[in-house]
């Protein structure tokens, strides 16, 4: 089964505006396939189709082989928050609380035990570089930490998608390049990621390319 099948999507807003067009391709475990396009072109629109957030006018979308049409609010609900994870160009931490409190914020959701939320947190930060932050504030930290902190919080609870929105958009090149590096070894350890990105460096790292323009996917190399 694959996480993601996208199966002749698309998406109409009011006043007939096509956003996205026939659009289907699958994501595989362990594989990291970018989303490329200018603005505009659709991928916005696309990562909220998969990420649950909307629904497709036309076509469908399967996450872990369930129909996102088919499914209540609450299952819609249900699904966003125990299959996908998102990692956000602006990292999205709240600023009250730490950096773990912020990473345990999808267990806790969850309604994991306390015991279960700090033993999954700290491997968490661990995998990303930066258990020595964990009592920090968002403030007190870099932005590169910053984005590595999103990505332990968009890993922390096992997604079956990682949905990573211009991940490296906010960052200088060295931080960029270590959060690039961070999310190809979640990919070859069988992590299934959908990378939007404007960056060709990033594009560079995935396994597959999809290219969009206008709604529709013009290429996939």
């Amino acid at each position: 089964m694959q996480p993601v099948r996208v199966l002749a999507a698309s998406k109409r807003y009011e006043g007939n505006v096509l956003a996205l067009d026939d659009v289907s391709f699958d994501v595989h475990p362990g594989e990291l396939v970018a989303l490329l396009g200018p603005s505009g072109c659709g991928k916005s629109t696309l990562l909220n189709l998969i990420g649950c957030i909307d629904l497709p006018s036309s076509g469908e979308v399967r996450i872990d082989g369930r129909s996102t049409n088919a499914l209540t609010d609450d299952e819609l609900t249900q699904i966003r928050r125990d299959h996908i994870g998102t990692i956000f160009q602006f990292f999205n931490l709240l600023p009250t609380l730490t950096i773990a409190q912020n990473v345990g914020l999808p267990l806790v959701l969850q309604h994991r035990p306390a015991r279960e939320v700090d033993a999954r947190v700290e491997r968490a930060l661990a995998s990303v570089g930066i258990a020595q932050k964990a009592a920090a504030s968002p403030g007190q930290v870099s932005g590169g930490q910053l984005q590595r902190a999103a990505i332990a919080r968009a890993i922390v609870h096992d997604p079956s998608i990682l949905l990573a929105d211009e991940p490296t958009g906010n960052l200088d090149s060295t931080n960029g390049i270590l959060v690039l590096d961070i999310l190809r070894s979640l990919a070859d350890r069988g992590q299934a990621i959908l990378m939007a990105t404007h960056s060709h460096e990033a594009a560079a790292r995935a396994d597959r390319r999809i290219h969009m323009r206008d709604g529709r996917i013009e290429a996939i190399v």
